[in-house]
C-alpha cells in the first residue's frame, strides 16, 4: 500500500509538472512580430495654385491622423501627428493595412457634417500603406500670407511688409460652411496678424522668441479693408548685431478647425532669414 501511494504521487507530480512546462513555455514565447516599419509621406497644397500650405509645426498646425482599417470600420485612430512647416508628412513607424488619412487645418474642413451628424463631405483618403506610400492633399486654404519684400533691418529691429489675402472666396466658404450650422459672418473675420521671430529655421508660433515676435490684432471685420493691401509689423525689442534669425508672418480667420475645437489655425507666410548687422 506504502508503494502504491508513493507511486501515485511521483504520477502526480509528474503531471503538474508538464501542465507547468506548457503553460510556461506560452507565458514567455517570444513576439515574433516585426516592428512597424512601412513608410507613409504626403504633402499638403493649395488647390488654386499648387503652393505647398505653409503651417506651424505643432498643435496649432495641420493635424494628421490615420485610422487603420484592416480589422474593421470601428476601429481608434492612431496618434496623431503635425506637418512641417512646409506642409508636408511623414510617418516611418507603421504597420502594413489599409487606412483612412484625416488632416486638419487652416482650410476647408475635408469631413463636413450637418448638425444632425449626416454627412456633406468626406475629402479624407482611404489607401493601402505598404513600403513607401506618398498621398497629395488639394485643400483650399482660408487665407493666402506673403512678405511683399524682404525683411528690413534697423537698430536690431525687423520691418516686414505683409500681404493678407483670401485664398478662398467669401461665396465659396459661405457655401461649403454653412450647411455644417450654426454659421455666422463673423467667421471670415481676420483676427490678427503676426510676425514670428526665431533663431529656428522652423519658426512659428511653437517655435518663436517672445522677446521680438509681435502682432497686430483687429475686431470685428476692421480688417476687411485691408485684404490684399500691404500692412506694416515691426519685432519688438532690440535683436543683438552679429545675429542670424528667421521670421514668418501669419494671420488667421475666427473659425476653428475641427469645428469646435477651439483651435483657430493661423495660415502662414514661407520664412525668410535675416541678418542683423
Amino acid at each position: 500500500m506504502y508503494i502504491e501511494n508513493n507511486m501515485k504521487k511521483i504520477a502526480f507530480y509528474i503531471l503538474l509538472c508538464g501542465l507547468f512546462s506548457f503553460s510556461s513555455c506560452s507565458l514567455f514565447e517570444i513576439d515574433n512580430y516585426d516592428a512597424p516599419s512601412e513608410t507613409l509621406k504626403g504633402e499638403v497644397v493649395d488647390v488654386a495654385t499648387g503652393d505647398p500650405v505653409q503651417t506651424d509645426q505643432g498643435s496649432e498646425g495641420i493635424r494628421v491622423r490615420l485610422t487603420e482599417l484592416s480589422y474593421g470600420d470601428n476601429v481608434t485612430p492612431n496618434p496623431d501627428f503635425f506637418c512641417m512647416p512646409n506642409g508636408s508628412f511623414q510617418n516611418t513607424k507603421l504597420f502594413k493595412g489599409k487606412y483612412n488619412i484625416r488632416i486638419d487645418g487652416p482650410f476647408i474642413p475635408l469631413i463636413r457634417e450637418d448638425e444632425r451628424g449626416v454627412p456633406l463631405a468626406d475629402e479624407t483618403k482611404t489607401t493601402d500603406i505598404s513600403g513607401l506610400t506618398k498621398v497629395r492633399f488639394e485643400v483650399q486654404p482660408f487665407l493666402k500670407v506673403e512678405f511683399v519684400s524682404e525683411p528690413t533691418v534697423m537698430n536690431g529691429k525687423i520691418t516686414a511688409k505683409v500681404r493678407v489675402s483670401r485664398a478662398v472666396s467669401e461665396n465659396d466658404f459661405q457655401a461649403k460652411i454653412e450647411p455644417m450650422g450654426g454659421y455666422s459672418a463673423s467667421f471670415l473675420n481676420v483676427t490678427d496678424v503676426q510676425l514670428f521671430v526665431s533663431y529656428s529655421s522652423s519658426v512659428g508660433y511653437r517655435a518663436r522668441d517672445d522677446r521680438w515676435s509681435s502682432k497686430i490684432e483687429y475686431s470685428g471685420s476692421t480688417f476687411g479693408s485691408l485684404l490684399g493691401k500691404t500692412i506694416t509689423i515691426e519685432s519688438n525689442g532690440a535683436i543683438p548685431s552679429g545675429r542670424t534669425v528667421f521670421v514668418r508672418a501669419a494671420s488667421r480667420i475666427n473659425y476653428d478647425t475641427p469645428k469646435g475645437s477651439g483651435t483657430r489655425r493661423w495660415n502662414y507666410s514661407e520664412p525668410a532669414e535675416v541678418v542683423i548687422p
